[in-house]
């Protein structure tokens, strides 16, 4: 059976201390967060960075110092940024992708959130996703909605996604894709169609949903996301200690399950992610 990926999304761009005091805000916090999620099962880290005051930023600067350290502190784990619209307008949320991340995030096209309009106008989508080609960063298409996915698809096979895309379903942000599960069914089938049945994929849960999503994932012999960026607890009564607590929460459905989990090496296999001169420094030196 194919391994489990977990991805954490360890910050994001919404919550803070005042939802719940472990989510990593500063650089030094969000490296310890990484390392702990780590240790536990993470394979991929999802990264948001924020500055001096808390607020989201796409700051290039403050993403190389998260990536060095998540290199130094997590050799082998894959590093991959958030090209998100909450962090920064326009090109600017591609700023970092000089940097050569694993991966990144990139949505395909524009949705309702729930209290704005999340915009990806085609010209930006493409430029984006240029730019992952140029500096060999792997996408990891973020689908809103079943339109997205179709895009993705188009854009693989003009090469604006190169080699085996990876799609990630997003279910229960509020004006989007509620959890719904002969949708989500017909998502991983959509995607099989589209892309080959040994495509990988992923998807997340937001707030209350995550552990549903993460469950139907690994059932269905996907890979998954946790972390305090989509949720902040573990139950309704209870706050999520860390990051670490949340994909601990996931290794044990993949026992369930009887899915094992994949360590980094499998994941990088499974996506088709290569080892950088730099993971191979932090690998040599650990």
């Amino acid at each position: 059976m194919t391994p489990c990926i977990i991805c954490v999304a360890i910050t994001g761009s919404l919550p803070n201390k005042a939802n719940n005091q472990a989510v990593p805000i500063t650089l030094t916090e969000q490296i310890e967060s990484t390392h702990e999620a780590f240790e536990a099962g993470a394979a991929i880290v999802h990264a948001h960075v924020r500055d001096e005051e808390g607020k989201p930023t796409s700051d290039p600067e403050r993403f190389a110092r998260l990536k060095e350290g998540i290199e130094r502190h997590c050799p082998g784990m894959i590093f991959q940024v958030s090209t998100g619209g909450r962090s920064g307008a326009g090109r600017a949320r591609g700023g970092m992708l000089s940097l050569a991340p694993d991966m990144a995030s990139l949505s395909v096209g524009s949705n309702n959130f729930p209290t704005r309009v999340y915009e990806n106008p085609p010209d930006l989508v493409e430029w984006l996703a240029a730019e992952m080609v140029r500096y060999g960063v792997k996408p990891e298409v973020e689908a809103f909605d079943l339109s997205h996915i179709f895009q993705a698809a188009r854009m693989h096979r003009d090469g604006l996604i190169a080699a085996t895309p990876y799609v990630q379903f997003v279910m229960g942000v509020r004006n989007a894709m509620p959890v719904d599960r002969e949708v989500f069914d017909f998502y991983v089938h959509t995607v099989r169609r589209l892309f080959g049945p040994d495509v990988p994929w992923c998807a997340a849960g937001i707030g209350r949903h995550q552990a549903t999503i993460n469950e139907w994932c690994i059932a269905s012999g996907g890979h998954t996301r946790t972390g305090l960026e989509d949720n902040v607890r573990l139950d309704r009564e209870t706050l999520a200690p860390s990051n670490a607590a949340l994909v601990a929460r996931v290794v044990d459905l993949c026992e369930k399950h009887e899915r094992p989990v994949a360590t980094w090496q499998q994941a990088r296999e499974i996506l088709g992610v290569e080892m950088r001169a730099g993971v191979l420094a932090s690998l040599h030196s650990a």
